[in-house]
């Protein structure tokens, strides 16, 4: 996505709000945690001229009562019950209806402005068909991974006419009327819940597991290293690191061998990245991530730096979440999402592995792979190619870091928001920021 005061090069196919809603929108759905309305019709104004539009959101009761109050009158706001302690509404996607079709947003970023314009974050977007209504397919992956997600969400139906259409009522189901068989990723995302039986390998790492353990891959991904990337961190423990890395880790070559586990890295920015970033301290803000977090000792063996000076991202601070296995600049497979590293978000096994419970809602996103079958693979921007290779298509994913990262060093430390930083930033402030008391001498 677009950054605000960037080079134009590093801009290059970018985008803006703008660019993702636009033309003749009949219905829009925009499920995200944190919504400025103020901010949202100023950036996208065509919002306004949206006949039918729900915000599915995560945000708390201040906020709730001033979005009611300057919200359009005809737009739904819903916030999804959550019923264990501590989980958010965090999935951050979009669903525009168009005579044509429909176009399925998957994103890392609010719905406020510091993220549309000062931060490295993601998006993948695709539009698809309506059915043809003669048809009577059973659907694809795509299609069930989206509607088991839109069914959890359990919004208020409403009612539209679209022209030319029909007159449909605005529910999971409806979503069914469209042609999916074109998408090029799996959806995984997590439902708050304590999920038993079938639904283990539903939602959450257990999904991504599942679908990976279906996938055939290149021999080069043996035990090929893992990246975690993400934009805070939950309260962690080595045996739940162990339980994500075994699903992240899943697949086999073409003579049916297990990938084996890999390795992984999370790539965190440090105090210094975040006090030189284009915000200064202030990006320490959208890396919220208090330092019992951070500073856990079996933590420092993953950490590697935030480096993308070729993507012109080294000051964007990265409220971007991604999760790859890569080999040199070729990847297994990669997974944008609205997720964190934290158990709320990606569920931890509990009974002795017959339950996961998950916390939050999120849109564990869009899961790209390489495909063996189909002569595709995945690479990065870094990419150089080898014409002896058989492969008919390389698709160059523009992933915002280099690869491979490289680990801290003795002077790094990972950022936490809670401790105070006395070096200055760009704009000659520290952390937390100075509040100056007046008095009536100074006036």
């Amino acid at each position: 996505m677009r950054v605000k005061d960037l080079p134009e090069w590093a801009n290059t196919n970018a985008v803006s709000i703008g660019d993702v809603i636009q033309g003749n929108v009949i219905v829009a759905i925009l499920s995200n945690y944190m919504v400025d309305i103020d901010w949202l019709l100023s950036a996208c104004p065509l919002l306004k001229r949206v006949p039918n539009v729900m915000v599915i959101h995560g945000e708390g009761d201040g906020t709730l009562e001033y979005m009611k109050r300057s919200k359009p009158s005809n737009w739904i706001l819903h916030k999804p019950r959550l019923p264990i302690s501590y989980g958010t509404h965090h999935s951050k996607a979009m669903f525009l209806v168009y005579p044509r079709g429909v176009r399925v947003i998957v994103h890392t970023a609010n719905l406020i402005y510091v993220d549309w314009n000062n931060k490295s974050q993601g998006l993948w977007m695709q539009d698809f068909p309506w059915k043809d209504q003669n048809t009577t397919s059973n659907g694809c992956g795509f299609e069930t991974d989206l509607i088991d997600y839109l069914s959890a969400l359990k919004w208020p139906e409403f009612n539209v006419d679209l022209p030319a259409i029909g007159s449909f009522n605005i529910n999971a189901s409806f979503f069914k009327k469209f042609d999916y068989s074109s998408a090029t990723v799996r959806l995984i995302a997590s439902v708050p819940g304590y999920h038993s039986g079938t639904s283990v390998r539903k939602w959450g790492h257990m999904k991504l597991r599942s679908i990976l353990e279906e996938c055939t891959f290149e021999k080069e991904f043996e035990k090929s290293p893992l990246i975690y990337q993400f934009s805070s961190l939950g309260s962690l423990d080595e045996k739940w690191m162990a339980e994500l890395t075994s699903s992240m880790s899943a697949g086999t070559t073409e003579d049916k061998k297990p990938l084996g586990l890999g390795k992984p890295l999370i790539i965190w920015p440090t105090v210094e990245n975040v006090r030189c970033s284009l915000e200064g301290y202030a990006a320490g803000n959208a890396i919220p991530s208090p330092l019992k977090n951070v500073e856990k000792e079996f933590l420092k063996k993953y950490w590697a730096k935030w480096k993308a000076s070729h993507t012109g991202r080294c000051r964007a601070m990265p409220h971007i979440k991604t999760f790859t296995r890569y080999n040199g600049q070729n990847l297994a497979w990669f997974l944008l999402t609205s997720a964190n590293l934290s158990k709320a978000a990606w569920g931890a096994l509990q009974k002795n592995n017959s339950q996961l419970m998950i916390r939050s809602y999120e849109d564990k996103g869009s899961l790209a792979r390489s495909s063996h079958v189909k002569k595709t693979k995945l690479v990065t921007l870094a990419w150089k190619g080898n014409k002896n290779e058989e492969f008919t298509e390389a698709i160059q994913l523009p992933v915002p870091y280099e690869l491979p990262p490289k680990p801290y060093s003795s002077e790094d430390v990972p950022w936490s928001w809670d401790r105070q930083y006395k070096q200055k930033d760009v704009y000659g402030e520290v952390w937390p920021r100075q509040v100056k008391l007046y008095t009536s001498q100074d006036f």
